[in-house]
């Protein structure tokens, strides 16, 4: 399939992955969106200013711009996002692969350990995990991951089970395949494309959860740009300088539609059962 046939096939996704790589390059070239303006340099004297020509989106009570804020902080949240997406897709899928086709007591401990972390709420867990380890971006990634990979496990567990017992495996192993050529042959294929599609829906969940810790103060820390707390700062000015949290408001709601749609029509493409 040539690449013009592909795009005519599949419009809406490479519509949203353009969109999503538009995101993605603004935060990589954020000095020059901003026109190479600090994020994080404060001038009294231009404190609360509403939106203009010098300054789009206007300053916060700081006099920072806040639309180079809002630029830097997608660095911050996409980096954020993606790292909790990356280490839950590792972690739950290994963890999920080893307790599908191992089973007996390594299931059951693994199965044991991920009925208590969704014993609890997933957000008040989190917070928890990131006050007992410190208000840091890094600490919220942690936190997030640690309540998050439950589901990639199970699902990768599940899709193991309806693939352990089919002959080509039983002949695999009749053979003396070794353990790990078996997983990487005839396991994994077969959980990966599934798991890409959830990562891909995941991405815009995650980044309101972070952004999440962040407005509650358990994530990034001033002066860091970061949307969930650049949110927290403009609640004060909610009525005299409404811009502090309409912009990154905004900011959060359009690149979370961009990946969830981006997600929905990855899973079109790989979801077997549009085939």
């Amino acid at each position: 399939m040539s690449i013009r046939e592909f795009i005519k096939k599949n419009t809406a996704f490479c519509f949203f992955l353009l969109l999503a790589l538009l995101v993605i390059l603004c935060a990589v070239f954020a000095p020059v969106v901003t026109g190479g303006v600090s994020p994080t340099d404060a001038v009294l004297r231009d404190a609360l200013q509403p939106p203009s020509a010098r300054h789009i989106f206007g300053t916060d009570r700081l006099g920072r711009d806040v639309f180079a804020r809002v630029i830097y902080g997608a660095r911050t949240s996409l980096s954020a996002t993606f790292s909790v997406v990356g280490l839950i897709f590792l972690l739950g899928s290994v963890l999920g692969v080893l307790s599908g086709y191992f089973g007996g007591w390594v299931d059951a401990v693994i199965m044991r350990l991920a009925d208590m972390m969704v014993s609890f709420p997933g957000m008040v867990f989190a917070m928890a995990i990131a006050g007992i380890l410190g208000a840091s971006v890094r600490n919220a990634v942690i936190a997030v991951a640690l309540v998050s990979w439950t589901k990639y496990a199970r699902l990768s567990r599940s899709l193991v089970l309806k693939i352990r017992n089919e002959d080509y495996v039983s002949a695999a192993i009749v053979t003396g395949s070794k353990t790990s050529h078996i997983l990487a042959r005839y396991m994994l294929p077969n959980v990966v494309p599934t798991l890409v599609i959830t990562a891909a829906t995941d991405v815009g969940g995650m980044m309101l959860e972070l952004a999440g810790l962040s407005f509650l103060g358990f994530g990034a820390k001033a002066p860091t740009p970061e949307w969930g707390l650049m949110l927290n700062e403009g609640r004060q000015f909610i009525q005299n300088a409404p811009w502090m949290m309409v912009f990154p408001g905004a900011a959060i709601f359009l690149v979370v539609v961009i990946f969830n749609l981006l997600g929905d029509s990855l899973r079109d493409i790989l979801d077997p059962r549009e085939e």
